[in-house]
């Protein structure tokens, strides 16, 4: 979905920590070595401090020291124990939503998938259809294009940001569905560039994550969709279309919720109770259609952003004693923060 989350695939570490700041390469010769041999693998573009805001979703994020764009399984598989040797810490961007990226950056490197991991193949088996997807595929256009075939199990997903892989790895959902329900398999690598995989019995979903094992990133995903009337699936896929737009805010970007559901209640419901809709901090607003949404009005910082996610996070804790729990995860360098993320 996002960065990692987003893209979200799955990232290295430091993946779930909200506050560790990572350190760059600091002599020249190193940096220079490190793209050259970047540069001699085929299917791959690297960037010095590329900045991210142009990747994310919240259109926010300072720059990476190196970004580095992938297209095929081998290149992957070459650029990332390559990475783990110079020592940099790596993190994978998917579709840049589910991230809040850092105003100053991100010390390591960045990787994105593209070309090879965007392929799609449809697999018709009677009334079952297997859907073998590449883990930079857009949720949101998988989603419509099996509405369109008549296979339905997907609809749920229409409007989901991100990338398959994101969504997979931190089992996205709405509408009392998630990816758990209809993956079959998962194809990764593991941080030394090793092909690996996962059968749904070899899986251990649960709400907002898939558990996969820490610096595993998603390559590409099977799943398990069903044989339906076309009519019958576009039907479903625009009344949730409806909902969404009638009760997401729409016209400026976002990264979509920040904070994940407490058990038996929304986020949005307290915050909103907390009396916060609308509020803002700079250009970043809590939004006036839900409150578990975080807008850039124009131009906003990061560091708006995270102050609004812990006024909120501090407000409903004083008002109702629940705790929120991050679902944006927070990447790059911080000083320090009190979000909680896991």
């Amino acid at each position: 979905m996002g960065l990692g989350k987003t893209q979200c695939a799955a990232a290295l570490p430091p993946q779930h920590s909200s506050s560790s700041v990572v350190f760059a390469m600091s002599k020249t010769a190193d940096a220079a070595a490190l793209v050259a041999e970047l540069g001699a693998f085929a299917g791959v573009r690297v960037k010095r401090d590329e900045p991210l805001s142009r990747y994310t979703s919240m259109k926010i994020g300072g720059p990476a020291d190196y970004f580095i764009e992938v297209e095929s399984s081998p290149a992957l598989s070459a650029v990332l124990p390559l990475l783990r040797r110079f020592g940099l810490a790596v993190y994978l961007l998917g579709n840049g939503s589910n991230v809040l990226v850092s105003d100053r950056g991100v010390r390591g490197a960045v990787v994105r998938l593209g070309a090879e991991f965007k392929r799609i193949a449809w697999d018709e088996q009677g009334s079952l259809v297997r859907v073998t997807v590449g883990a930079a595929y857009s949720v949101t256009q998988l989603a419509r294009q099996a509405a369109r075939r008549g296979y339905g199990g997907l609809e749920f997903a229409e409007g989901i940001p991100g990338s398959v892989g994101g969504a997979v790895a931190m089992n996205a959902g709405a509408y009392g569905s998630e990816f758990e329900r209809i993956v079959d398999r998962v194809e990764a690598v593991n941080a030394a560039g090793e092909p690996i995989g996962f059968s749904r019995a070899d899986m251990n979903f649960s709400y907002r994550d898939s558990h996969l094992p820490e610096g595993t990133v998603v390559t590409r995903v099977i799943l398990r969709l069903e044989r339906a009337e076309a009519a019958a699936v576009g039907s479903k896929l625009r009344e949730l279309v409806g909902k969404r737009k009638s009760s997401q805010p729409s016209g400026f970007p976002n990264s979509g919720s920040m904070f994940r559901n407490p058990p038996g209640d929304f986020a949005g419901r307290l915050i909103e109770a907390a009396g916060l809709k609308g509020r803002r901090i700079g250009q970043a607003q809590i939004a006036e259609r839900h409150a578990n949404f975080i807008v850039n009005l124009g131009g906003a910082k990061a560091d708006e952003v995270r102050q609004l996610m812990e006024l909120a996070r501090r407000e409903v804790r004083q008002r109702f004693g629940i705790e929120l729990v991050s679902e944006v995860k927070l990447v790059g360098e911080w000083e320090g923060t009190e979000l909680i993320t896991k």
